[in-house]
């Protein structure tokens, strides 16, 4: 490498110094540096201060030139370059240079973009968030073999005694890319089993799932337990609830419990299931059990609340249930709940 360099000195500086930070790299992989000193080693040639962050980590790694690192946020980031691993993009690098970018950085950040994946993929559990079907499948058994769980668990990267809720999601965007998206800064792995997709979070944001997305989370302490309440929970998703805690359904839960013949000959059930043939009388329905008022539904809908009144009047006849009443909405909510099992 090094001849190889001198000669092309005389034809092409840039080639040189390129080469130059290739070898370099090169040598760092070889020595199997970890993350800190990769960014140390990348601070002094760079002459700026180098950073590092990993999706799952909860903090970065910044180095100045003079080799101690550098604590707060990056205050001007020059250039970037996305960590990939797997094929999945784990983390960003960055330079952070005050003046004008050096004619090298581009080639710096891509060698080190490449030796920091390498560094994940040694050290520890690789930092994807797709994890292997299986070692997702033990973890979330309903066996009761807590050393097996409790070993997959450690392989999949989540330590001992780390709280783990367990996700059931369908979705069309990637579950590598959701698993990012809610539980940004904490450990979280996603696997594809048969038509669900599970994502097990140290911790999870519900308000940060995208829309298109349904999801149930489950709330036991126990994976294996919290895998069967996410499913239950996601059976009660819909178009005005796309993501459901089991915590929240309370006593909504033993529905799923209710043999479906059962569910399918109660009066209530079966007047909402010919009722899910116009969308329309459905989605208003939907909104004024969500919202519990007829003002709150009307604004969901971006209707008038006289309008909402007339269709829940309406409504209230088809089902033979008086909807402005006292148990009226709690009768259509249940009866909504168990139709959307069946669904389900």
């Amino acid at each position: 490498m090094e001849a190889l360099a001198v000669r092309l000195s005389g034809l092409d500086p840039y080639a040189e110094g390129a080469i130059r930070v290739v070898a370099f790299y090169d040598t760092l992989m070889r020595r199997r540096v970890d993350l800190p000193a990769l960014a140390r080693s990348s601070a002094g040639p760079a002459e700026c201060v180098a950073g590092i962050q990993l999706a799952g980590a909860g903090r970065s790694i910044r180095v100045g030139p003079e080799g101690t690192e550098v604590s707060g946020p990056p205050v001007t980031v020059s250039a970037t370059a996305p960590v990939t691993l797997d094929d999945e993009e784990i983390g960003t690098v960055w330079l952070e240079r005050a003046g004008a970018p050096n004619p090298l950085d581009e080639v710096l950040l891509e060698r080190l973009a490449l030796a920091a994946a390498a560094a994940v993929e040694r050290y520890g559990p690789a930092r994807t968030t797709m994890a292997d079907p299986a070692l997702v499948e033990l973890a979330i058994s309903s066996e009761d073999d807590e050393a097996a769980r409790a070993r997959a668990l450690r392989l999949l990267g989540f330590a001992a005694g780390l709280p783990v809720r367990v996700l059931a999601v369908r979705s069309r965007l990637p579950l590598d890319r959701l698993g990012s998206l809610v539980c940004p800064a904490r450990p979280v792995k996603a696997a594809q089993l048969g038509d669900v997709g599970v994502i097990l979070a140290a911790g999870v944001d519900p308000a940060r799932f995208p829309q298109g997305v349904r999801a149930g989370i489950g709330a036991a302490d126990s994976p294996g337990r919290s895998w069967q309440q996410a499913r239950t929970a996601l059976r009660f998703t819909g178009p005005r609830e796309p993501v459901v805690r089991y915590a929240d359904l309370g006593a909504l839960a033993l529905l799923a419990e209710i043999p479906q013949g059962a569910v399918r000959e109660n009066a209530d059930v079966a007047a909402i299931a010919r009722l899910a043939g116009d969308r329309e009388d459905l989605e208003t329905l939907e909104a004024y059990c969500v919202t519990g008022s007829l003002r709150r539904a009307a604004d969901l809908l971006h209707l008038h609340h006289s309008s909402v009144a007339r269709r829940i009047e309406q409504l209230g006849r088809s089902l033979d249930i008086e909807l402005t009443g006292p148990t009226g909405p709690t009768r259509a909510r249940i009866a909504l709940g168990a139709w959307r099992l069946l669904d389900s």
